[in-house]
């Protein structure tokens, strides 16, 4: 008995290896197969080996795109022009991943009925070793939402979604590159500007951060300097405009008032930007990076129509979001200072309360002038010095009080602050409102 078992449990365990043997050889036979649900695949290229792109459309010159020898795509017939990198990258993400929206015949024989005899659209495609598909793009569906396809050398008809054909059929002017000027923001250097009131010139300090070098050094507001940097990069042509319409934007700005002459510098050299303005106040604009005038936005337009004191700082700390760790307050002979020794504020051997100091730090923060004075004067009201950057930043604002009037001047730097009463009295209560810890219960 015990011998007819152990038969049974081999037979039963032949049965199930051969079954488990069997599952496993079908899956692997099933891999690779599309799944029956899966929409027919039309291309599947690797998008890195495409190196050229020829973009044929009735009754238009062809539109052809080429990688350079630096590996980036540029527009190289029916003129050389710089790319939209984003645009061509959208292109061929469609393109090497090309999927139907359904089989339509497996072998067409007439392949007129679907507008593929001779096609609206041809997009040759060749890949760095040489090998080239060309896909064919016909008549729109009855239905609408799709377009017939074929890929030449195959007979089969598929069916593409509207947005895949959108997203191939480009002509050179909506590849192109459309900025005006082409610089590279991260390695930009050096932005000047020539509006109203003279020439304003900006560098980088050893702090990498936005001033004033020209009329004279002075403190610049990063973030006005960083929105004007914007606008220069923002400014783009409309390549959907007509002779017609060219001509008379040359006019326009022929005649136009000069708004502001614009250079900017980085490691490829200096590109220059001119807005002038019309009657209507409408903005046009000349680059030397590319030919041509073009009509921008009035946004465009009245961001750089600004004067000095629009760049200027107006905050009387730099700290920023990084919190001191000294703070020492001065006024009326008493003199009161507060050490951040890890997570605690301490006065001598108090440790102070936290909420109390970071109320008082948001209002150092936040102190700003309504404008900038020529001179100011009177008797010292308070003096404030602020230590940040784990000790690399030390500023020293003094404020004086002149009848009515408060001034703040940083320590060594001739610009005169002028503060509201407002912004002092809140400071003064922040500064007094600072408290010791409570005792730990």
């Amino acid at each position: 008995m015990k011998v007819r078992g152990l038969l049974v449990a081999v037979a039963i365990l032949a049965l199930l290896g051969g079954a488990v043997w069997w599952s496993n050889r079908a899956k692997k036979a099933e891999e690779g197969k599309p799944r029956p649900d899966e929409p027919p695949k039309i291309l599947a290229l690797a998008e890195d080996q495409l190196s050229k792109i020829e973009i044929r459309k009735k009754d238009a010159e062809p539109t052809v795109v080429q990688k350079n020898e630096a590996g980036k795509w540029e527009i190289i017939a029916p003129q050389a022009l710089r790319i939209d990198q984003d645009a061509i990258s959208s292109m061929t993400s469609t393109l090497s991943s090309l999927n139907a929206d359904r089989l339509i015949e497996e072998k067409a024989q007439d392949l007129s009925v679907y507008g593929l005899q001779s096609p609206a659209l041809e997009l040759i495609v060749r890949q760095k070793d040489g090998k080239t598909y060309r896909l064919l793009v016909g008549d729109e569906t009855p239905t609408g939402g799709g377009y017939y396809a074929r890929l030449e050398g195959d007979p089969r008809v598929f069916t593409i979604a509207s947005w895949n054909k959108s997203s191939l059929d480009k002509s050179w002017k909506e590849l192109r590159d459309k900025r005006l000027l082409t610089f590279d923001q991260d390695k930009l250097i050096r932005v000047e500007l020539v509006a109203k009131g003279g020439t304003i010139e900006f560098g980088k300090n050893a702090q990498n951060e936005w001033q004033i070098v020209k009329p004279r050094p002075l403190r610049a507001d990063s973030f006005q300097v960083e929105e004007l940097i914007r606008k220069l990069r923002d400014a783009r042509m409309d390549t959907s405009i007509t002779e017609e319409d060219a001509k008379k934007a040359a006019a326009a700005f022929a005649k136009g008032t000069q708004v502001a002459v614009a250079r900017v510098t980085d490691a490829g050299g200096t590109q220059e930007l001119q807005v002038r303005k019309d009657k209507d106040k409408n903005y046009y604009a000349k680059s030397s990076a590319v030919e041509g005038i073009y009509k921008i936005s009035s946004d465009i337009g009245d961001g750089l129509d600004k004067g000095l004191d629009d760049f200027r700082n107006k905050k009387l700390f730099d700290f920023g979001w990084s919190d001191p760790s000294r703070i020492e307050l001065r006024e009326g002979g008493k003199t009161t200072t507060y050490q951040k020794t890890g997570e605690k504020w301490m006065a001598g051997s108090k440790q102070m309360d936290s909420p109390s100091i970071q109320t008082l730090i948001d209002r150092l923060r936040d102190l700003s002038c309504t404008k900038f004075a020529e001179k100011g004067g009177g008797a010292p009201l308070l003096e404030v010095t602020v230590t940040s950057n784990e000790g690399k930043r030390v500023e020293k604002v003094i404020i004086r009080r002149q009848g009515n009037s408060y001034f703040a001047v940083r320590e060594n730097e001739p610009t005169v602050y002028e503060l509201e009463a407002k912004a002092l009295e809140e400071l003064q209560k922040a500064a007094s409102g600072v408290k010791e810890a409570a005792p730990q219960k």
